[in-house]
């Protein structure tokens, strides 16, 4: 008799502990949609940069406070949105039909890494004259410094100009860039070619 009270005990202590573990299974299920789920916008955020932090370093770079210069920036913002990267830089060119640039900067990426790059190129149409000059070049959908260098083709029929500052757009796939120049006269005007972009100085254009 002793021994069958023990084992009807242990039984009864077995069902208690299967009852408690299933009333608390559901209970632990039910917790876990109340964890907070990952903010996807979040890993985006301080990527690119703004229309005021655009404002700022382009004009502290080109010394052009204009209004000019901050009409042609809101035009490139309406167009394409915030850039993820800039290229402060200066170049010379010349042309007398068929024309040729050269330039050096530093491309500076919001979330970090800094870098140098050169760029040169033909250019080929109306266009006359020479000039040397401050470039401000905004970048778009750069996944890293690395495909910066490459050949981007003008986009013809893209300049735009505001009070003596001017922008062109040159594209190569999904990156757009966007140069921005102060007194550029009629150097970027109704002209045609692309600019190489390389990680060190090239004399040949092409």
């Amino acid at each position: 008799m002793p021994r069958l009270k023990t084992f009807a005990v242990l039984g009864m202590l077995s069902l208690g502990t299967l009852g408690i573990a299933a009333l608390a299974a559901p209970a632990a299920k039910a917790a876990a949609p109340n964890e907070p789920a990952p903010n996807v916008e979040s890993r985006n955020e301080g990527k690119t940069f703004s229309e005021d932090e655009v404002f700022q370093a382009a004009s502290n770079f080109l010394g052009e406070t204009a209004e000019g210069l901050a009409e042609v920036i809101h035009a490139v913002f309406a167009e394409y949105g915030e850039p993820n990267a800039y290229i402060a830089g200066q170049e010379g060119s010349g042309a007398i039909g068929v024309g040729l640039r050269y330039g050096s900067g530093q491309l500076v990426m919001k979330d970090g890494p800094r870098t140098e790059v050169f760029w040169q190129g033909p250019s080929a149409g109306w266009d006359f004259g020479g000039n040397a000059s401050k470039v401000f070049t905004l970048v778009y959908n750069l996944p890293d410094t690395g495909q910066i260098y490459q050949r981007f083709p003008g986009v013809e029929g893209s300049a735009y100009y505001v009070g003596g500052v001017g922008v062109n757009y040159q594209q190569r796939g999904d990156i757009v860039l966007a140069p921005i120049r102060a007194g550029v006269g009629l150097r970027l005007g109704a002209n045609v070619g692309y600019l190489k972009y390389t990680r060190e100085r090239e004399w040949l254009p092409f």
